[in-house]
């Protein structure tokens, strides 16, 4: 079994930004990447509101470099899935492995959690095969690249209506595809869409396929009240929600209703979870920002925690 100062699990923004900041500091840090380093932002073309970069940045190019800068520190990159934890006492004990296994392959006296969330998909063709390439699950990040652009965004709650009205700032029409025949969003925002000229609702509409030319979307096939029927599109934004990378955790730690890691977010350590030694940042712990500079803020965050409680004990 290997013994480990700090271990970080995840290797997006949270992450890499954790291990620079611990790296940095002379603590031994080992991160967990799984067989892809980056997260959500390796699907990710253009990045133009992360701060530093005028010109934009390609989301692959920006992760490399955060990797490269937090093994220039001397972060361990582990290319392995951590597929099993036990944090009921210290040092936490980590499985890369098959779980049955009664030794665990790891040791860690710290540990921070930055496995994010996963956007939930339709599962529909063409989704994949397009994602970045007109198919987003993002419209604060991308909307403007679809300036008088044709867009629809699928979904009914309230991450639906602020895509819708994020998007609203730079296209003249945004049609909004809703398998119901009501929204789930809150009223307030419920109002905002429904008032607003810019917006087209297909109610009992549900995406089938997305098409495309094999380089960017040209299309899609709806069914609308049973009938199936191909559209002309240049954008479709996927707003039913994200899944946060939790499973690993739980009977381990305390998560909300919707399964995100709780902080305690007391004056000593913001980025505590409900088990001391224990961190969390990024998408795994934010439910509402979802962006990847309040990833990186939180991976400092966390860092700093991290920092602080090992001095501590």
């Amino acid at each position: 079994m290997q013994k480990l100062k700090l271990a970080i699990i995840g290797s997006g923004p949270a992450g890499l930004t954790a291990a620079i900041y611990t790296s940095r500091a002379r603590i031994q840090t080992t991160l967990f990447a799984g067989l892809e380093i980056g997260g959500q932002l390796m699907y990710t073309s253009d990045i133009e509101n992360f701060p530093g970069f005028p010109e934009g940045k390609a989301g692959p190019a920006l992760m490399m470099d955060m990797q490269k800068q937090a093994t220039r520190f001397g972060t361990e990159l582990k290319y392995e899935h951590i597929t099993k934890v036990d944090l009921s006492q210290r040092p936490f004990k980590l499985w890369n492995a098959d779980p049955e296994k009664n030794e665990a392959a790891y040791e860690a006296d710290a540990l921070i959690i930055a496995s994010g969330a996963s956007s939930i998909m339709l599962g529909v063709p063409g989704e994949k095969e397009y994602f970045g390439r007109g198919v987003s699950t993002c419209a604060v990040c991308d909307a403007a690249f679809y300036v008088d652009k044709n867009v629809y965004v699928i979904g009914g709650g309230d991450s639906a209506m602020e895509d819708t009205m994020a998007l609203t700032k730079f296209t003249k029409q945004v049609t909004i595809i809703h398998r119901g025949d009501a929204f789930r969003a809150s009223k307030i925002m419920q109002e905002r869409i429904l008032n607003n000229p810019n917006v087209k609702i297909m109610w009992n509409t549900q995406l089938r396929e997305v098409l495309g030319d094999g380089k960017n979307i040209t299309g899609i096939k709806v069914e609308e009240n049973g009938q199936v029927r191909e559209l002309s599109a240049e954008g479709v934004f996927l707003a039913i929600g994200h899944k946060p990378n939790t499973s690993l955790f739980v009977d381990q730690l305390n998560l909300d209703k919707a399964g995100y890691i709780e902080l305690l977010s007391h004056d000593i350590y913001s980025t505590q979870t409900s088990v001391e030694g224990v961190f969390a940042a990024g998408d795994v712990a934010d439910h509402r920002y979802r962006q990847a500079i309040v990833s990186a803020g939180m991976g400092t965050q966390a860092a700093l925690d991290v920092e602080h409680w090992l001095l501590d004990h």
